[in-house]
């Protein structure tokens, strides 16, 4: 039997459409980044893009178990001497509260160029309104 290597007139893609209020950060960024990365379709191929787009909507209403809001801390680094800038999960949730999933998310992902176009079919709203509404995104449930 053949080694099956799927062709784009194969990848039947699709829009995602989920509502982060009141889910668990860790949970909701699993099953995103697994619907990027197109795990779950019969014609996946890891050096391929297969994976699906997602939007996610009420990113400032998301939730972490424990202590996570205080102790969690992002880091990066400016690249000049003294610029090491680290901010915690609390603040970053008051202030970009789309990039605390954006990140959990895009962390998930591989690292590597076919990594970068499965983030860029990732779009987080903090609210309830998204511009994408023509594109007539399926709705799921992540529990």
């Amino acid at each position: 039997m053949k080694t099956f290597i799927p062709k784009d007139k194969d990848i039947n893609r699709k829009v995602y459409l989920i509502d982060a209020s009141g889910k668990t950060l860790g949970r909701l960024a699993t099953k995103v980044a697994s619907l990027l990365i197109g795990k779950g379709k019969a014609c996946f191929a890891k050096d391929q893009i297969v994976g699906d787009q997602v939007i996610v909507i009420n990113a400032s209403k998301i939730f972490v178990t424990g202590k996570k809001k205080e102790q969690k801390v992002y880091t990066k680094y400016t690249g000049f001497a003294g610029g090491l800038r680290s901010v915690t999960l609390e603040k970053l949730l008051e202030k970009k509260p789309a990039e605390v999933i954006t990140k959990a998310v895009t962390r998930m992902l591989p690292k590597n160029r076919i990594g970068d176009v499965m983030a860029k079919r990732l779009r987080v709203f903090a609210g309830p309104d998204y511009p994408h509404k023509a594109q007539k995104p399926i709705q799921i449930e992540v529990s």
